[in-house]
Order: C-alpha cells, then sequence, then structure tokens
C-alpha cells in the first residue's frame, strides 16, 4: 500500500505539544510517528489521508502559542519490515498461556498446555510485539476459558499477518474469516495459517466484502485505528450473532468513550477493557 511521510516541526519544541499532535493527527488517518529533531515524522496510507481534518485539527491546536508547521511527501515504497524480517523478534508470552515467536527464535522452554504461534511477518502488521495485538490475545484467552464451546464461527476485521484468527483457532474455533485491504496482508495470513496448521479464510477488501460473507459470527474482532473503528462499526455489528462479543483495539484510552458512544448506538454496551501504554482494547456485547 502507498503512505505519505508528514513531517511535522514544532516551535517551541514541548514533547506534552509532540504527544498531543500525535493524538490529535489521528484523526486525519495517521498510523504511526516518530521523533524528530524538530518534531514528529507521521506516516499514513495516501487512500486514508484527509488534509482538511489535518489543517483543521492545527487551527485549533489547543497550545495557542505554538506554531505547527507540516511537508507531505510520498514515503518509499520498500520493504518497511525488511530490517525487522532479518532480526525477528525474541518469543512473547502473553499471560503464561500463550508464546508467540519466529521461525528464528523458538521457544527455549514452555509448558506444552501454552498455546504456540509462530509468526512470519512480510510486510503485514501483527507480531504480538505491539501492545493492541497483545491485548487482543490475553481478551481471547479469557473469552475462550470462559465459554470453551461457545466461540465457533470468528471474524477478524483488517487481519494483518493473520496472528488474530490463528490464536482463536488454536483456542477452539472451528472457522474463522478474515479480510484486508492490503494483498500482502492476505497472502500473509494465508501463508502463517499453514505453518501453524490451522485454516484461515482471508479475504481482499475493506468492510464491504461482507456483503459477501453468509451468516453471521460468534466473535469479531478488529485491531485497526480509531477513525476506520468508528466508520465500519455498524458492518462489524450486522456480522454478530446473538449474544455474540466484539473486541476492538488500535486506538488510545483517551479514545474508549468516543468508541462506546457509537457502540451504544448499536446496542452494544462495554463489559472489559485493557490498558497498556496509553493503548486500549475493549471488549462489547
Amino acid at each position: 500500500m502507498k503512505y505519505y511521510e508528514v513531517k511535522f516541526s514544532i516551535s517551541p519544541f514541548s514533547t506534552d505539544a509532540c504527544d498531543l499532535l500525535a493524538a490529535l493527527a489521528g484523526e486525519a488517518g495517521f498510523e504511526t510517528f516518530e521523533n524528530t529533531d524538530e518534531g514528529l515524522c507521521g506516516y499514513v496510507q495516501q487512500q486514508l489521508f484527509n488534509q482538511q481534518q489535518l489543517d483543521d485539527v492545527l487551527t485549533h491546536f489547543p497550545f495557542p502559542d505554538v506554531t505547527v508547521n507540516y511537508t507531505i511527501n510520498e514515503a518509499e515504497d520498500r520493504d518497511w519490515n525488511e530490517q525487522w524480517e532479518q532480526e525477528g523478534f525474541e518469543p512473547i508470552v502473553v499471560e503464561n498461556q500463550m508464546v508467540i515467536h519466529d521461525g528464528r527464535h523458538l521457544p527455549t522452554s514452555y509448558n506444552t498446555s501454552v498455546v504456540s504461534i509462530e509468526i512470519d511477518a512480510k510486510l503485514a502488521f501483527g507480531t504480538g510485539t505491539h501492545e493492541t495485538t497483545r491485548m487482543v490475545c490475553a481478551t481471547l484467552l479469557s473469552l475462550f476459558k470462559s465459554q470453551p464451546s461457545g466461540i465457533r464461527r470468528v471474524l477478524d476485521c483488517g487481519c494483518g499477518t493473520g496472528i488474530l484468527g490463528i490464536a482463536a483457532m488454536k483456542l477452539g474455533a472451528s472457522e474463522c474469516i478474515g479480510y484486508d485491504i492490503d494483498e500482502w496482508s492476505v497472502d500473509n495470513t494465508r501463508h502463517n495459517a499453514v505453518i501453524n496448521c490451522v485454516e484461515v479464510t482471508p479475504l481482499h477488501g475493506d468492510a464491504s466484502v461482507l456483503e459477501k460473507v453468509e451468516g453471521t459470527f460468534d466473535l469479531v474482532m478488529a485491531n485497526i485505528n480509531r477513525n476506520i473503528l468508528l466508520q465500519d462499526m455498524p458492518q462489524f455489528r450486522s456480522k454478530m450473532a446473538p449474544g455474540a462479543r466484539l473486541v476492538l483495539s488500535g486506538f488510545y484510552t483517551n479514545d474508549i468513550p468516543l468508541l462506546t458512544k457509537k457502540a451504544a448506538s448499536l446496542n452494544l454496551s462495554l463489559s472489559a477493557q485493557k490498558e497498556e501504554n496509553g493503548w486500549a482494547c475493549i471488549l462489547l456485547e
């Protein structure tokens, strides 16, 4: 997928202004930021970038004595995971019940009852190294423990590497369908499902592909940015069976009220939440 690289200069520079800018710029579609000497460098998918919304955010920036300017360039179209793919990552243990690893760094020892997931990420998001992925995995562990036979059909929205769908299948689901707007992610999900010996069906497209998916699901999960969650939540809701759960992550803790308000308009209520380093995960029923 194509990205814009947007460089923000903040004058006078302050860490508080940087943090606030990163949170507010998420409303314009930004996914990630890097710190620079002058401020921030943000990355946003070209098809999701809302420049007018960004300008509105800066016009009403809460620090009146701070000036924020920015420049937009096309990000280099390269393998963003190349260095990560070469180095891999150390095994990640979730709740002492799940271990996530790559093919280079195998767990040295763990209880055989622990769920083991191998992830080979190729230009796709979701390895367990990010707080949001870990929190969703922890939520899945809790859900399948409390309802060992009540979660059969699972929907993974924005599947990335396929890690969440694979986790659900290993925990006891009988069917998982996923989708992603990125063809690389669809291929990567299929690949990772094979190496984990489970079956996940990934579809290419956005939430509109759900119109072609028959039936409803016992569990729907989405680890995507806040704006996409707000936009697509009605479509998630339409695929939920009676008594189904919806797990959402990919947003900041201070976004929870906005998401739960949208959920309430769809007759969904908050039943649990997790927070880690400013990131959040919520469970809706």
